[in-house]
């Protein structure tokens, strides 16, 4: 299993990792089976999405702000109670199919991690499952 460490810089925004998980893969020798992205944190979430074009990642945060205003009369105390539901609907994890040492992500596909909470420093673990259940 690997450990990354993403650092965010704005209370909600969308940072690519893709490029991360596949330096991972590629440095951890893994061929086939699938790769598990999970995210540890409860104000934070992990998903795939289009790559190709910025404007989405902004429009993905803007449709999660019209969903879950932040002045919702949460009970809360902490002030973030708008994060926890975004995490929650987002996911912690994502699984990806690796074959012959590359993530089999669609053509217009990354994986991006998600904060909601921020700014703030994140783990994010990335563990490879091998076929037939044995996790390497």
């Amino acid at each position: 299993m690997k450990c990354i460490e993403i650092k965010s810089s704005q209370r909600e925004q969308w940072i690519p990792i893709t490029s991360q998980v596949e330096d991972a893969v590629r440095e951890s020798g893994f061929l086939d089976g699938a790769c598990l992205v999970y995210v540890p944190h409860t104000t934070a979430g992990v998903t795939i999405n289009e790559n190709a074009d910025p404007d989405v990642a902004d429009d993905l945060l803007m449709g999660l702000a019209r969903l879950i205003p932040r002045n919702l009369p949460f009970r809360h105390s902490e002030g973030n109670s708008d994060a926890h539901l975004k995490s929650s609907l987002v996911g912690c994890s994502v699984l990806v199919p690796v074959r012959k040492g590359r993530l089999q992500l669609g053509t217009w596909q990354g994986i991006y991690f998600g904060e909601f909470d921020g700014p703030r420093r994140r783990q994010c673990y990335i563990r490879f499952l091998r076929e037939g259940g044995n996790g390497a």
